[in-house]
């Protein structure tokens, strides 16, 4: 997920690009660039790996002058194809200097496009997907019908590209336009008096002009300081939609939101869809970085999951999915426990270690003791180029973007998206799932973006519900199959963000001990499994739920929208669409953060900050 801005107008572009830059940085950091063009036919790019701190210091080595003038563009990186280092930062230039492009998201099909282009003699300068297209549109400028024609080579060389993308581009010979182009990745047009500006985030301009208009799929807008216009990819004109921004400027580094943490929910889509883009080629499932062949994945006989709080219970539903497609015995260790317990590993062992940081400690120590015992690893992690993949045979990175909030949330869902990409790949290379089946599974994964959304759309009642409870000391989560991690995250968001005492019971436990705490007007919040794929489950949770009743507990039912039996057990009815079970979780989660959240703010809890934690956990 990266950020992106462009602008043209009468003032300097280059503190303009930066400040934008400075509020979208949570958009990525792992690198930061400008092109800043000065009207006279040349074009200065400066870029740095790193956090946006770096290409200050860079700027201010060079000297603002060499940096002089009022047309410009900027990223900040989150890295997908490409280490995140000084070759691979954005932007990237023609072989002559002239033409810049900065990226978000995939140009799926720029390998065979980099192939043609290097028959022709094109040299590439770095390992992104991102350089194919700026050579393309250097192509069309220098010969055949669009040759002179900035905007025709850019319409004739988006034509070309496949993905999920956004793209922007300047011309040196033409410094009064700029064109941007949108497949599925955000892109934002910000209209001011005499200046206009693109962008991934309104939070780009917003000091600027809270006037705006939101681009749709397949759209390309071309501005100059006084006008924009927008059309489809074959140059066939498109409205736009006009909207007007109502936050500050305080408020808009967050969206809108008051924490970050509720702008990370209202991302969870986002996040899917980003930690799935690209990952499945000709029916088949791709990781990031992989040293692990087939064949080593085919001599796989046990797989162990190893992780820490929330990634552990992501861990927990990989072992529903990976056991499911592969027919291979799972176990999920606490990261923390697993080094000292002497586990049986062997090179046919599969290590999978969950971090959102990549720098557990916990989770660190368990991945080398795995090394060391001769078993491969893969790891899932947030971070590009962390600790924990560097020291793994294989990495798949979950691009959720950076996570401010302490308390996960959208990386939890990612990594629920990652995990099962892993058991899809497993299944494919042991030939447990075909290609059509290992398509199938993932299709459904990408129809969760819509149903997260819709999911974040009726939550109005849910934040009723748990400021009504918010005096409550003490809340139980329970659930069953998929649902009992779902019911285990709940209890510890309620925990961290709201310090009540919560605990996620597996249901089926109730009986054996926990069913002694229930008392007169005790919240219990129950996750249901779908009452078609798992009637008999379903059938048993509703009997669980009336044990409960008739001992006085105020019974919060989480269940597929139309599952009329929860909901004449529920006191509270929350409902959700119908999934396939083992999807579910992607969809059940989201109103617990949500009650957690507001929990805590009606209790005048700071929700980024909860205390005594910290994102990143470095010591055990």
């Amino acid at each position: 997920m990266c950020g992106i801005v462009g602008y043209v107008g009468g003032r300097d572009a280059l503190d303009i690009v930066v400040e934008a830059l400075r509020r979208m940085e949570y958009r990525g950091y792992d690198s930061a660039g400008v092109a800043i063009l000065d009207g006279q036919g040349h074009t200065a790019i400066e870029k740095k790996a790193g956090r946006l701190e770096n290409l200050d210091k860079q700027i201010a080595t060079v000297g603002r002058d060499s940096l002089a003038g009022s047309t410009g563009m900027g990223h900040t990186r989150w890295a997908t194809h490409g280490q995140p280092t000084d070759r691979n930062a954005h932007p990237h230039v023609s072989l002559d200097g002239k033409i810049a492009v900065v990226h978000n998201g995939i140009i799926e099909n720029y390998a065979p496009l980099r192939a043609e282009l290097e028959a022709e003699g094109v040299e590439f300068a770095s390992d992104t997907d991102t350089e194919t297209a700026v050579h393309l549109i250097s192509r069309e400028y220098t010969q055949g019908a669009t040759a002179g024609d900035f905007v025709a080579s850019a319409y004739a060389a988006l034509r070309r590209l496949d993905g999920a993308f956004t793209l922007v581009f300047t011309h040196s010979d033409h410094p009064d336009t700029i064109v941007a182009a949108r497949r599925s990745t955000p892109l934002v047009v910000g209209v001011g008096d005499g200046e206009m500006f693109v962008a991934s985030d309104v939070t780009a301009f917003i000091e600027h002009t809270r006037d705006a208009v939101e681009l749709g799929h397949d759209e390309v807008v071309v501005i100059t300081a006084d006008s924009y216009t927008v059309t489809d990819f074959d140059q066939e004109p498109r409205e736009g939609k006009p909207f007007h921004i109502d936050w500050d400027l305080a408020a808009a580094e967050k969206g809108g939101h008051d924490f970050f943490m509720l702008k990370e929910i209202a991302e969870q889509p986002a996040a899917l869809a980003d930690t799935m883009l690209g990952h499945l080629e000709d029916g088949r499932i791709v990781l990031d970085e992989q040293r692990l062949t087939d064949d080593d994945l085919r001599d796989v006989d046990k797989v162990f999951v190893v992780a820490c709080g929330t990634a552990y219970h992501a861990g927990l539903l990989a072992k529903y999915a990976i056991e499911h497609w592969t027919r291979l015995p799972v176990e999920v260790e606490l990261a923390s426990e697993f080094r000292y317990r002497d586990p049986v590993l062997d090179r046919s062992t599969l290590v999978v270690a969950i971090s959102q940081s990549g720098e557990t400690a916990d989770t660190l120590e368990a991945v080398r003791h795995a090394k060391d015992q001769k078993a491969r690893v893969l790891a899932i992690c947030n971070t590009n180029g962390a600790q924990i993949p560097r020291e793994s045979d294989a990495v798949l990175y979950t691009h959720a973007g950076p996570e401010i909030g302490v308390a996960s949330t959208k990386c939890f869902l990612a990594q629920i998206a990652a995990a099962y990409m892993v058991g899809l790949a497993l299944a494919q290379a042991r030939g447990t799932k075909y290609a059509d089946e290992v398509a199938r599974e993932f299709a459904a994964m990408e129809s969760m973006t819509e149903a997260v959304r819709e999911v974040l759309d009726t939550m109005e009642p849910v934040r009723e519900l748990a400021r009504s409870l918010a005096h409550h000391n003490t809340v139980l989560f329970i659930g069953r199959h998929v649902g009992y991690p779902v019911a285990l995250e709940g209890a510890l968001k309620l925990k961290e963000l709201a310090y009540m005492h919560a605990e996620g019971f597996a249901a089926g436990e109730l009986k054996h001990g926990p069913i002694a705490l229930i008392e007169d007007g005790l919240p219990v919040i129950i996750v249901m499994p779908s009452p078609a794929g798992r009637a008999l489950l379903h059938s048993k949770m509703v009997s669980n739920i009336r044990e409960i009743q008739a001992r006085g507990a105020r019974t919060i039912v989480i269940s597929e929208a139309d599952d009329v039996a929860a909901q004449t057990v529920a006191d509270h009815f929350i409902p959700i669409p119908s999934t396939p079970t083992l999807l579910q979780p992607l969809v059940s989660t989201v109103p617990l953060q949500v009650f957690a959240a507001t929990v805590a703010q009606t209790r005048g809890y700071d929700v980024d900050k909860p205390r005594n934690l910290a994102k990143s956990v470095t010591v055990e």
